[in-house]
């Protein structure tokens, strides 16, 4: 039936559940950032981290005005908090802020039931099988090997490399023309009707939309060509496998 499977990872293979708001983060990083001599209460540094994000994000959509959908790489903003106050940090010391910002706001995270069982069938098949997220991969490649799955990818595209985000049809066709899919033979899989579905079905590829717990509530035209609604992953295979 195809022969690229693409999949989304959050809310599709990963179940994540994350607070970026919280007071007790903030509070959290910026100790982390006083121990390196940046002086930020937690209110201030939420405040100035909003405000890189901002300002990058423009910076982005400077260089890229063909976009619609953009990201930013997310280092640059925790690098810019240490040059705010005047600080040096090493490559090594940006990285350790990623990895701890992620830790310190993830509530859960665990792999849905089925996943392994789905990505070993594919392989076993001799599917190719690609990742297309709307991710950090100072965040994602942590997760990514921490359940084991890298290895399972003939191809990994997250948007903070491109700087762009589903549901862009950019992103999109970056995928399709940098490993030379043919979309009569690729399917797009995930659980959010705008960013994966919709952003498939612009880019002419079919799709598979599987609803879960944390996806987005569906309004106007579900434009998914198959269905899981009761978010089970073992379906899939069944629904999109010969």
């Amino acid at each position: 039936m195809f022969k690229n499977y693409v999949f989304d990872l959050y809310g599709t293979l990963i179940d994540l559940n994350t607070d970026e708001w919280s007071e007790e983060l903030w509070e959290k990083l910026s100790i982390l950032y006083r121990y390196k001599n940046a002086e930020y209460s937690g209110e201030e540094i939420h405040e100035k981290y909003l405000e890189f994000v901002d300002d990058e994000k423009k910076k982005v959509k400077k260089r890229f005005p063909e976009y619609k959908f953009i990201d930013i790489k997310i280092e640059k903003v925790f690098k810019r908090l240490f040059t705010e106050k005047n600080v040096k940090a090493t490559a090594k010391e940006i990285d350790l802020i990623c990895t701890a910002f992620r830790c310190f706001s993830t509530k859960y995270i665990r792999l849905y039931d089925g996943v392994y069982d789905l990505l070993d069938t594919l392989k076993a098949k001799g599917k190719r099988v690609y990742l297309l997220s709307n991710a950090q991969r100072k965040f994602t490649e942590n997760e990514l090997n921490m359940f084991g799955l890298a290895k399972y990818f003939d191809g990994i595209f997250i948007s903070s490399d491109e700087e762009c985000s589903k549901p862009d049809k950019h992103f999109y066709d970056a995928l399709i023309e940098r490993y030379s899919l043919k979309k009569s033979e690729t399917i797009m899989i995930g659980n959010d009707h705008i960013s994966d579905i919709k952003g498939a079905f612009d880019a002419g590829i079919k799709s598979l939309y599987i609803n879960q717990s944390i996806s987005p509530e569906i309004e106007g035209e579900l434009l998914a060509d198959f269905k899981v609604m009761d978010g089970d992953v073992f379906k899939i295979k069944k629904l999109v496998l010969n």
